[in-house]
């Protein structure tokens, strides 16, 4: 995982999060309203679209990594247990306060880029996924062409490894002080990472979030946590449904149904605590 980044030009924020102890019986309660009608169509850049799949399946040999930032964090716990029980392999490469491949030819984004790239040729390595997912960060900073060439950078390199690449889009965030001269690059992040998607060859697909979440963070469907840029347990669990069925065919699985992951342990993940999601 990438360290947290303080340099002259700014503070990085650390988004790490305190435990808190949470009940997994009254987390499981609210997921079934969390996930009605988080199943939505939606197109993908570079591929055909992938409907829902069926009943999950044991060891299918599918390795998938996730890539991102700390928003990328709060989703990887359900995610992880969704993708477990559909017998895939999971591993959370998520950073806290970074995560990016993109460098904005500033001094945080070319620190943590570089980190970035490390960690992921490291992963490859050992890990040796099937398919690598990376979520947009809210620090892929740089103009539009930076920003579509790192990704096109990020496709390349999962095609060398023999993966496939899944770039998501972020979910929409509170524009706060820390983002608010950033927000036009990261509106065009998703842009930039459709463009690449179409431009990889059939070695990358764009899937983007917005069907799910919408595109206004403070709407009750966004399911942002009181901060406004995470999400709870239930966010992450509608997440982790939606992708499970869209990764699926990409990667050679069935997603598991909900009701096999949902009331698992992971609900009581320590990244919840200091988000003040309901116990």
């Amino acid at each position: 995982m990438n360290s947290n980044y303080s340099g002259s030009t700014g503070h990085l924020r650390s988004r790490r999060l305190a435990p808190r102890a949470l009940c997994a019986a009254a987390v499981a309660a609210v997921l079934g309203a969390a996930l009605v009608g988080c199943g939505s169509q939606d197109s993908q850049s570079g591929a055909d679209a992938a409907g829902p799949t069926k009943a999950g399946a044991t060891g299918s040999g599918a390795k998938v990594l996730w890539v991102g930032d700390s928003i990328a964090g709060a989703e990887a716990p359900a995610l992880g247990a969704a993708l477990k029980a559909s017998g895939v392999t999971f591993k959370d490469a998520s950073s806290d306060g970074g995560g990016t491949v993109v460098d904005g030819g500033d001094e945080i984004t070319g620190k943590i880029s570089e980190d970035t790239w490390k960690e992921l040729a490291t992963n490859i390595g050992s890990f040796k996924p099937t398919v690598i997912v990376y979520q947009v960060t809210t620090y892929d900073w740089g103009s539009q062409d930076k920003q579509r060439a790192a990704y096109e950078k990020l496709a390349r390199t999962a095609k060398d490894a023999g993966a496939k690449l899944v770039l998501v889009s972020a979910p929409p965030v509170k524009i706060d002080d820390f983002y608010k001269k950033h927000e036009p690059q990261m509106r065009t992040a998703p842009k930039a990472a459709e463009e690449a998607a179409k431009n990889s060859g059939g070695a990358a697909v764009f899937l983007d979030s917005a069907h799910l979440w919408g595109t206004d963070p403070g709407a009750a469907r966004a399911q942002r946590s009181s901060d406004g840029i995470h999400n709870c347990q239930q966010g992450a669990a509608a997440f982790a449904k939606w992708l499970g069925e869209r990764l699926g065919p990409q990667a050679g699985f069935e997603a598991a149904p909900v009701d096999k992951w949902a009331k698992g342990s992971w609900t009581g993940d320590a990244r919840y605590g200091n988000l003040k999601c309901g116990s």
